[in-house]
């Protein structure tokens, strides 16, 4: 055999013997316990430039999410060779060597036809990683929001339970109260005490019965419901917490709104789950506007706040149930997904609009004539 072809197929062996120990050095890393992404695609980027023919004078870099992750020294340079790192069908960035001299090669490209092949393997193997450790976090995320929703599950069972401990002793307050009250010549100080006892016990009851609807503890009943009420009874408890958040609550309630067929738990559990997303909107505070209004066939409740908005990515999430960009002691990303689908359950819409700074909008539609029901029988159930 003729002394260039040996040296032609020796090159060609170390080549392939460089690309092959990127390849294994590439596994390594995406196989290493505990590494960060960022972590493992800095290690990745530094295997790339020896394992290309001209290593002197490459250098490379792995753009993820428009972040960069590059080799000591990194520069463009007069020739270059990239690949799209494709994650999931969604363009996430690219791997790129760079040539920052000129090299003796052919004149169409410097890159040899392998090189074309090894960075588009790395650009694979990189998304991946990507999707592979993408995918653990999320199931991380979503064991520790689980974990977070059945404690409060067992908070809400909790409060309850002590709700129907408290009826009855209270009922035993209210009811003596009310007997003190006839005692004949009752010093006039004895029956204004005697009122404001009577008074804070009703107010109790009250509570009580609002936590008892709240936690879900009474069956599920379609009835004619005005929104307005809705949104008087759920402010009920709501208000005291925003106005410790600095939060102005501003009413525009319909005066003429017609009722509608629902379940009026479920609509009290929809309201405040869209005003507690609200309020935290606005950690500095704000203003809460919650209007109702009356179209021909629909009556709609919406929630604007003048929070920090959201982006269309997150928008497009939103209603994902344990989609969540708060931190685990603030929600469990479940609110708005119930939200939604008590909507859809009562054959309504809820559309949201918002701009990152700007606050958001969640706009409730509910037909005045519900599922399954017809407009004369809607009428007989509101007499």
């Amino acid at each position: 055999m003729p002394a260039p072809d040996v040296e032609r197929i020796e090159r060609a062996l170390q080549e392939r013997v460089k690309e092959l120990t990127c390849l294994y050095g590439i596994a390594r890393v995406t196989q290493r316990p505990g590494l960060l992404l960022s972590e493992a695609l800095q290690a990745i980027v530094e295997l790339l430039p020896p394992a290309w023919q001209y290593s002197d004078v490459a250098c490379a870099r792995i753009v993820l999410d428009n972040r960069a992750y590059i080799t000591d020294k990194f520069r463009e340079g007069l020739h270059h060779q990239s690949a799209d790192i494709i994650v999931n069908g969604t363009l996430r960035g690219m791997v790129e060597v760079v040539y920052t001299q000129h090299v003796t090669a052919s004149p169409e490209s410097p890159f040899l036809q392998e090189e074309a092949s090894l960075i588009g393997m790395i650009a694979r193997e990189v998304a991946l990683f990507i999707e592979r450790t993408e995918a653990e976090e999320y199931n991380s995320k979503l064991q520790e929001q689980l974990r977070h929703a059945d404690r409060l599950a067992t908070i809400g069972q909790l409060a309850a339970g002590v709700a129907h401990d408290m009826n009855e002793p209270l009922a035993n307050i209210l009811g003596f109260a009310q007997l003190a009250k006839k005692t004949p010549e009752i010093p006039k100080q004895a029956a204004g005490d005697l009122d404001k006892i009577v008074d804070n016990c009703l107010h109790a009851r009250e509570v009580i019965r609002k936590l008892l609807t709240f936690a879900r503890q009474a069956p599920p009943q379609a009835a004619r419901v005005n929104l307005n009420q809705v949104v008087t009874d759920g402010l009920y408890f709501l208000e005291s917490r925003c106005t410790k958040a600095g939060v102005e609550v501003v009413r525009r309630l319909d005066p003429n709104l017609p009722e509608i067929t629902a379940d009026p738990s479920q609509l009290h559990q929809a309201l405040v789950n869209l005003v507690v997303n609200a309020v935290q909107a606005m950690p500095e505070g704000g203003k809460l506007t919650i209007e109702t209004r009356a179209a021909a066939d629909w009556v709609s409740l919406s929630v604007q706040d003048t929070g920090i908005g959201m982006s269309e990515e997150v928008q497009k999430n939103i209603f994902t149930p344990f989609f969540t960009t708060k931190g685990a002691s603030q929600g469990t990303g479940l609110g708005l997904a119930v939200v939604q689908g008590i909507v859809a359950s009562h054959g309504g819409k809820i559309r949201v609009e918002s701009e990152l700074g700007s606050g958001a909008s969640f706009e409730i539609q509910l037909p005045v004539v519900g599922p399954g029901e017809t407009e004369e029988s809607a009428q007989d159930g509101s007499r």
